[in-house]
């Protein structure tokens, strides 16, 4: 319908559409980060000496705190678990503890927390050469004292260590913390061209690559963390991307976002694994999962990706 020209009335069946399918949700579009979020918090744990490499928590089914249950997603738990196996297969009892701490181990705590996403891009726009983007929304006592006149709970940072609640993120935005997390820890600015060709002489003019900011993590914990999204692909909430041609790291992401709605599907990773080249974010809105949307979305392009 676009090529060569549209025309209004066509035009107009998109523009009204209620799914908005004009709206450019790479950039523009904010949802709960879900799971995805987690390799920040593992890297910012390991960062902070909350945990080592070979720290072990158990996994029950989940943390109970007064009269209040923060549940794992598996029934029973996931038993005891390391911080590759915690990414792996995404066990929430694992981030609750080192994001807001239990009993006598020390969290991240909220404004840890916030930081530490901040270094990632998180709350910014990125500066791509494109109108529209959004700045996301990592959530703060303030300002949930501001906006919803309520108090800041332990749930509330335990439901900030998994992604959930009142996180807001682009896709544009993991896709560029992904690439932080595994290339070393640089955060770029993302473009959509590489050069500019002065159409009257040809001159060529390159877009330099702009430094945002730098992590603030050593390189080791970065790798521990890129070895969690590994083991994700071997045997965890990724696992049917092994079967690809080329090797690779994931995470997947289920957002809660309505009560009465589906929650939206994430998958986040990047190939391949040894001499990383590319990294992919899949938001499916109201997609239930991201092993059942999302991430079959992504393991079809990175087959594509990976034989051209």
């Amino acid at each position: 319908d676009f090529t060569g020209g549209i025309d209004s009335q066509t035009y107009q069946t998109y523009a009204q559409n209620e799914d908005k399918p004009l709206f450019n949700r790479a950039v523009a579009g904010t949802y709960p980060s879900g799971s995805t979020i987690k390799p920040m918090l593992a890297a910012a744990a390991l960062e902070e000496s909350i945990i080592s490499a070979n720290t072990r928590f158990r996994s029950a089914g989940g943390l109970q705190v007064s009269r209040w249950f923060f549940p794992d997603w598996k029934n029973g738990g996931h038993g005891i678990t390391g911080v590759i196996k915690a990414i792996a297969e995404s066990v929430n009892t694992f981030f609750y503890i080192i994001g807001g701490g239990y009993e006598d181990i020390e969290g991240l705590g909220v404004e840890r927390i916030r930081e530490y996403l901040q270094s990632f891009g998180l709350t910014q726009k990125l500066g791509v050469d494109i109108p529209s983007e959004a700045s996301g929304h990592i959530p703060s006592p303030q300002w949930k004292q501001d906006v919803k006149g309520e108090r800041w709970y332990i749930g509330d940072t335990y439901n900030l260590s998994i992604g959930q609640g009142d996180v807001l993120v682009t896709p544009l935005q993991m896709a560029s913390a992904t690439a932080a997390l595994i290339n070393g820890g640089t955060v770029y600015r993302p473009h959509m061209a590489i050069r500019v060709v002065d159409p009257s002489n040809s001159e060529v003019q390159p877009i330099e690559p702009q430094v945002i900011n730098t992590l603030p993590i050593e390189n080791k914990h970065l790798q521990t963390v890129k070895q969690g999204m590994k083991a994700c692909v071997e045997y965890g909430s990724c696992i049917s991307m092994d079967a690809l041609p080329t090797t690779s790291g994931g995470k997947t992401g289920t957002a809660q976002w309505s009560s009465k709605k589906e929650p939206h599907a994430w998958f986040v990773g990047f190939a391949p694994y040894d001499d990383p080249q590319m990294v992919i974010a899949v938001v499916v809105e109201e997609g239930e999962g991201g092993t059942k949307t999302a991430l079959p979305i992504a393991r079809e392009f990175l087959r594509w990706w990976s034989t051209q």
